[in-house]
């Protein structure tokens, strides 16, 4: 089984060619949000440690990034609760595809978190800055101070670039992605 993690900018389109590549893929951020929603031991947790953020079941983002916005030390707090949670999810998403020829990592702080092996294909999305800014305005809940707190917790991208074995250049048409992706499959 070959692993490609996918890493870039936030907001680069790591998840978009994360999706094209068409294998099994695991999504960090989408398992964050089940666990939000479905995991009612997490939440006790955060409402243990962070208890005046976080008041009902289930977790609602706005309670995260209020808790954030207001101590910069509660992303680490949190992190501390979630990250255990996501290996684990990300150990069974591995056992459960054990036997496939091609796994997709969209895992935002792979290298930051030693999620990565040495064996694995990493691809680094880049895209124009101007287009990433533009793109993560129009989020829902956008905000600058929680962009910038997420930045100061990650690796440099020049490293990660670095780091890489494939780099795709993003320009946000599918056609130019499912070119891209093409060329770094016929060569693993």
């Amino acid at each position: 089984m070959k692993r490609i993690g996918i890493l870039g900018d936030i907001g680069s389109g790591k998840s978009y060619v994360a999706k094209k590549f068409g294998y099994p893929l695991f999504d960090a951020d989408l398992e964050v949000g089940k666990i939000y929603k479905k995991e009612k031991k997490i939440f006790n947790k955060l409402k243990k440690e962070l208890p005046e953020y976080f008041y009902s079941f289930p977790v609602r983002k706005q309670e995260v990034l209020n808790a954030i916005l207001t101590d910069k030390k509660n992303l680490k707090k949190i992190i501390k609760i979630i990250h255990p949670e996501i290996r684990r999810k990300l150990n069974n998403f591995l056992r459960k595809n054990k036997n496939k020829r091609i796994l997709i990592l969209d895992i935002p702080l792979l290298l930051e978190n030693k999620l990565n092996k040495n064996k694995d294909v990493l691809v680094y999305v880049q895209s124009n800055k101007k287009e990433i800014s533009k793109r993560l305005k129009k989020r829902k809940n956008f905000n600058e101070d929680i962009l910038k707190t997420f930045k100061k917790i990650q690796l440099p991208l020049a490293y990660k670039k670095k780091k890489s074995n494939f780099i795709i250049k993003n320009n946000f048409t599918s056609q130019t992605v499912k070119v891209e992706i093409k060329k770094i499959l016929n060569r693993i």
